[in-house]
């Protein structure tokens, strides 16, 4: 079937056109458009772009930051939504007790996981290298965060 236009930012256009490559081998034909990062941040808040939309949150911010803008029916880049998902989205933004904010931000999750809101194209892989100037790298001190940070804890050897 014809899936439309896939939408992506130009900086990973290579790995847009392997999946979109993919999904011509199955039989879902898609037509390849990169956009420059601020046209398609832009096009994506607008909720112009239509069909396949190939994006990834590497902002900062927490998991309740992330559900706020991705799966709560008035989020920044939410294409909709459930209500069941923004009621609890309510919840934890009120509650004071972290483990249970914990809890209902796991439940929105799952959730979201269960109605496959996002589905996976592909993995981030990164390969980091450390000189041996380096103190602290940055590297794996926020967990599965790919790049070095947080920047004020990088540190050279004296």
């Amino acid at each position: 079937f014809d899936a439309g236009e896939y939408a992506c930012d130009a900086s990973y256009s290579s790995v847009a056109e392997a999946i979109a490559n993919y999904l011509a081998a199955v039989g879902i034909r898609t037509k390849l458009r990169p956009m420059e990062r601020a046209a398609f941040l832009g096009n994506w808040k607008d909720k112009k772009i239509t069909g396949i939309l190939q994006s990834g949150a590497g902002g900062l911010g927490n998991a309740a930051t992330r559900v706020q803008n991705y799966f709560v029916k008035d989020g920044l880049y939410a294409w909709g939504g459930y209500p069941d998902i923004d009621d609890l989205f309510i919840q934890q933004a009120r509650e004071l007790d972290p483990k249970r904010r914990e809890t209902l931000l796991h439940q929105i999750q799952r959730l979201a996981h269960e109605r496959v809101m996002h589905a996976p194209l592909w993995e981030l892989g990164f390969l980091n290298a450390v000189g041996p100037r380096v103190e602290e790298s940055g590297l794996g001190l926020i967990a599965l965060h790919p790049y070095s940070s947080p920047y004020e804890d990088l540190k050279l050897k004296k």
